[in-house]
């Protein structure tokens, strides 16, 4: 099934958005060879960025970074809209090909993997200063780090759940659900969604049962009537360009540039969220060094 972010309101209580991330996910992995819990983590990171980003308007952009003392370290992700009804994201960790054994549960370690440390979300806007939020990690599970971040930064209550099956082979299924109450909800709507959360078969399980992101909505929201729903297709993308390169390799300075064109005939870069490589000759360096 493709991947689809799908968002509602339900009632007037809550608004629900659900997402699969199949493809997506896959991608990151063939992208970064990354191992079976890597792909665990990262996935749920860039599933927690598309949901994330199921509100933002073009030419905005949420970024997660997890930065934990286990062994993966830094992972990341962003979302943003490519159109009005395509979301983009991408994905990586440092340590791509960190594994941890399966834990008592007989689910991946991605706690252990990553460790303590802080989660940090940051909202670019077209114009004006990126919002940047940074919390203490609560559980290291994401999901839960996700729904805490919410309520404790920007005072929304929230149920977040995600999901990546993967294997040494691939990825079998991903995808996640997210409800944040609304303004003027009553007491009980938080308590609602947890309840219809907790009943939820795993996210995994629905999609490799080949579910949909619309079946991933109506299990969440239960009975209740879905209003105002809006269906977006979900791709890997990448943002990075020469140009910004470029912008990278300047700012390292002219002795720096000097020191690098003499050691070598080429210059390589490599973007960590895609493995695109650039490669620079010695003259496109020289070029850089008389524009800083």
């Amino acid at each position: 099934m493709p991947d689809l972010l799908l968002g509602a309101t339900a009632g007037s209580g809550a608004s629900i958005f659900a997402t699969v991330t199949t493809d997506l996910v896959a991608e990151v992995q063939r992208r970064h060879d990354l191992s079976p819990t890597v792909t665990a983590a990262v996935g749920r990171l860039v599933t927690g960025a598309v949901l994330f980003g199921a509100s933002l308007a073009l030419r905005e952009r949420i970024s997660l970074r997890i930065s934990g003392d286990g062994p993966i370290g830094t992972l990341a992700a962003d979302a943003w809209l490519l159109d009005d009804r395509t979301v983009g994201a991408r994905g990586y960790a440092r340590n791509g090909r960190a594994e941890l054994p399966i834990d008592a549960r007989g689910k991946f370690d991605v706690a252990g993997a990553i460790g303590d440390g802080l989660l940090q979300v940051t909202k670019s806007f077209e114009v004006g200063q990126p919002y940047v939020g940074v919390v203490p990690l609560h559980s290291r599970e994401i999901a839960e780090d996700l729904a805490a971040y919410l309520a404790k930064s920007e005072q929304v209550p929230s149920v977040v759940a995600l999901g990546v099956l993967a294997n040494p082979k691939g990825v079998v299924a991903a995808g996640g659900v997210l409800a944040q109450v609304l303004p003027g909800a009553g007491e009980s709507a938080i308590a609602d969604l947890e309840k219809r959360a907790r009943a939820m078969p795993a996210v995994t399980k629905l999609i490799a049962e080949r579910e949909d992101a619309r079946h991933l909505l109506h299990q969440l929201s239960g009975d209740v009537e879905l209003r105002s729903q809006r269906e977006m297709d979900v791709r890997f993308a990448c943002l990075c360009t020469k140009q910004k390169v470029e912008a990278v390799l300047r700012g390292l300075g002219r002795s720096e540039l000097e020191s690098m064109n003499r050691e070598r005939d080429e210059t390589e870069a490599i973007c960590e969220f895609c493995g695109r490589r650039y490669v620079f000759t010695r003259d496109e360096i020289e070029a850089l060094i008389t524009s800083v």
